[in-house]
C-alpha cells in the first residue's frame, strides 16, 4: 500500500512537487527585488544631499527602516485574510507582485515624496504575496508527507538566492551608478518573477487557485467596500503628510506601533485559539506553535540589524578596500546568502538522518537553539565595536564571522518555524496563521529599528554595551525556551485523527 501511495506521489522536482518550482523561482525573483532594495535604504536615507541621499539623521533613518520592514510583514495578516476569504492565494501572489513592481518603479523616481511613496506599494504588494507563497508551499504536501520539512527547506534556499543576486547586483548598481537606477532594478527582477509565475501557474495542479472559505457574495461586495474604503482614507492621510500638513516623527510612530502590533498578535492568536471551534489536540499544537512566534520574534529584532546597525558599521567602521577597489557596502550582507546557500543542503540532511534516527528535536528546541547562536553572534561585534571604539578600522572578517553565525542561526530557525506553522496549524486557518506568524517579522523588525536608532555614529563608545546588551537578551530568552520546549514536544506530536467534539465557539 505504502509503494503505491509513493508512485502517485508528484516528485518531479528534486523528488518534490513540481509545483515547488513555480514558488521556488517567484520567491526567487520577488527576494532579490527587496533584499536588493531593502539593504540600501538606511545608506540612502543617511547619506547627505551632495551624495544624493536624504541626508536624514541615524535614529530617524533606522525608525523609518524598522516601520517599512514592520509593516510588509504585518500586510501578510489581511493579505492572508484576503487570499483565504476573497482571492485564493495563486491570484494574491500574482497581484502582490504586481503591485510591488509598481512600487520600485515609483521608487526609482528621484524626488523624496515618491521615495516614501514606493515604499508603501512595496509594502502593501509584499502583504499579498508573502504568506499566500509561503502556505502554498505546505499545501503542495499531503498530511504526514515527511518531505514538507525539506520541501520548506529547498524554498528557502530560493529566497537566500535572491536575496545573493539582490546584494550583487543592486549594490554595486548603487555605488557605481546610483542609487535611484538600482532601485529600478528592483522592478526589473519583480517583473522577471512574475512572468515566470504565470508561465508556470499549472504546476500548481489547482493549490491556492480558490479561497480555502469563501464569503457569501453580499460578503465579498462588503469586504471590497471595506478596502476600497480604508485604501481612500490612508490615500488622503499619505498625502496630508507629504504636504506637511500632519507632522510626524518616525521614532515616536514606531514606538507606538510596535506595541500596538504585539497587542495585535496576542489578541488574533488568542481569538483562533478560544472561538475557531478547535479540538483540544489544535489547541495543544497552537501552544506549541506561540512557543515558536516567540522565537521568531526575538530572533528578528536581533537578526535585522544587518540592514541598520551593522549596515552602518561596514560603511563607517569597517575596511572595505582590496588593494585599489572598495567593496561596496551592500556586498557585506551577501555573506549572509552565500552561508544560505552552502549550509542548506547540510541541515536538510542533518534533519532528515536525525529522523531516520528516530532523534526529532522539537520545533520548539530547533528555534531556541537558533535564536542562541544568532545571539552569541553579537558577542562578536562585541570586539569588533571595541577596536572601532579606539578609532581604528575593523577588518571585514569580524562582519562575516557574525553573519556565519547569524546565518547558522536563521538555518536552525527560520525553515523550521515556517515548517510548524503548515504543521501545527488548523487547516481551515492556514492562510491566516501564516499571516499572524509572519507578524513576529513585524514585530521583531520595528524592534530592531528601533534597537539601531541607539547607535549614534558619532558616539562609537556606547556600541559595545549595546551589542553586549542584545546577545544576553538573546541568549538568556533562548535558554528559557529550550527548558519549556521540552514539554512542548508532546504537543507537537498528539495526533488530529480521533475525533473530537469541538470547543462551543
Amino acid at each position: 500500500m505504502n509503494k503505491i501511495l509513493e508512485k502517485n506521489l508528484d516528485t518531479s522536482f528534486f523528488g518534490h512537487p513540481g509545483g515547488l518550482t513555480t514558488l521556488f523561482y517567484t520567491e526567487m525573483w520577488e527576494r532579490m527585488s527587496y533584499y536588493g532594495m531593502r539593504v540600501l535604504l538606511v545608506l540612502f536615507m543617511t547619506a547627505s544631499l551632495q551624495d544624493e541621499g536624504l541626508g536624514i539623521t541615524v535614529a530617524s533613518a533606522t525608525a523609518i527602516y524598522g516601520l517599512y520592514t514592520g509593516f510588509v510583514y504585518f500586510m501578510g495578516l489581511p493579505g492572508g485574510w484576503i487570499a483565504d476569504r476573497l482571492l485564493g492565494g495563486q491570484r494574491a501572489v500574482w497581484y502582490g507582485g504586481l503591485i510591488i513592481m509598481c512600487g520600485h518603479i515609483v521608487l526609482a523616481i528621484p524626488y523624496e515624496e515618491t521615495f516614501f511613496v514606493g515604499l508603501i506599494l512595496v509594502v502593501i504588494g509584499t502583504g499579498l504575496l508573502k504568506p499566500n507563497i509561503g502556505a502554498m508551499v505546505g499545501q503542495l504536501y499531503k498530511p504526514k508527507d515527511e518531505r514538507i520539512d525539506g520541501g520548506y527547506a529547498i524554498y528557502y534556499l530560493g529566497i537566500n538566492l535572491g536575496s545573493f543576486f539582490g546584494y550583487l547586483i543592486l549594490g554595486y548598481v548603487a555605488a557605481e551608478v546610483s542609487w535611484h537606477w538600482a532601485f529600478g532594478g528592483a522592478a526589473v527582477g519583480m517583473a522577471i518573477g512574475l512572468i515566470q509565475y504565470r508561465l508556470t501557474t499549472y504546476k500548481l495542479k489547482g493549490v491556492g487557485s480558490e479561497p480555502v472559505s469563501p464569503l457569501s457574495p453580499s460578503g465579498k461586495k462588503t469586504s471590497w467596500l471595506v478596502i476600497a474604503g480604508v485604501a481612500v482614507a490612508f490615500s488622503a492621510f499619505v498625502i496630508s503628510a507629504l504636504r506637511g500638513y500632519i507632522e510626524l516623527n518616525p521614532v515616536t510612530i514606531a514606538e507606538y506601533v510596535a506595541i500596538a502590533f504585539l497587542v495585535l498578535f496576542l489578541v488574533y492568536y488568542a481569538s483562533i485559539y478560544k472561538f475557531g471551534n478547535l479540538t483540544a489536540n489544535e489547541k495543544k499544537k497552537l501552544g506549541a506553535l506561540f512557543l515558536v512566534c516567540v522565537a521568531s520574534t526575538c530572533f528578528w529584532s536581533g537578526f535585522e540589524q544587518a540592514g541598520s546597525s551593522l549596515n552602518l558599521f561596514a560603511r563607517d567602521y569597517t575596511d572595505m578596500m582590496i588593494g585599489t577597489f572598495e567593496i561596496p557596502t551592500a556586498w557585506m550582507q551577501f555573506s549572509n546568502s552565500m552561508f544560505i546557500v552552502l549550509l542548506t543542503p547540510f541541515f536538510a540532511a542533518l534533519w532528515i538522518n536525525l529522523g531516520k534516527r528516530m532523534i526529532n528535536p522539537s520545533y520548539g528546541f530547533k528555534c531556541a537553539l537558533g535564536l542562541m547562536i544568532m545571539g552569541s553572534g553579537f558577542i562578536v561585534m562585541y570586539f569588533a565595536a571595541h577596536f572601532a571604539a579606539s578609532g581604528l578600522k575593523v577588518a571585514p572578517y569580524w562582519l562575516i564571522m557574525t553573519y556565519f553565525l547569524h546565518t547558522v542561526g536563521e538555518l536552525c530557525l527560520s525553515p523550521v518555524a515556517l515548517s510548524a506553522v503548515s504543521k501545527l496549524s488548523p487547516r481551515r486557518f492556514s492562510g491566516q496563521m501564516m499571516g499572524v506568524f509572519v507578524l513576529t517579522y513585524s514585530i521583531g523588525n520595528i524592534f530592531a529599528g528601533l534597537l539601531a536608532g541607539k547607535f549614534d555614529p558619532n558616539n562609537v563608545a556606547e556600541m559595545p554595551g549595546l551589542y553586549a546588551q542584545i546577545s544576553i537578551f538573546c541568549v538568556g530568552v533562548g535558554i528559557v525556551l529550550l527548558l519549556i520546549s521540552m514539554k512542548s514536544k508532546v504537543w507537537e506530536t498528539v495526533s488530529d485523527d480521533k475525533v473530537e467534539a469541538p470547543t462551543p465557539a
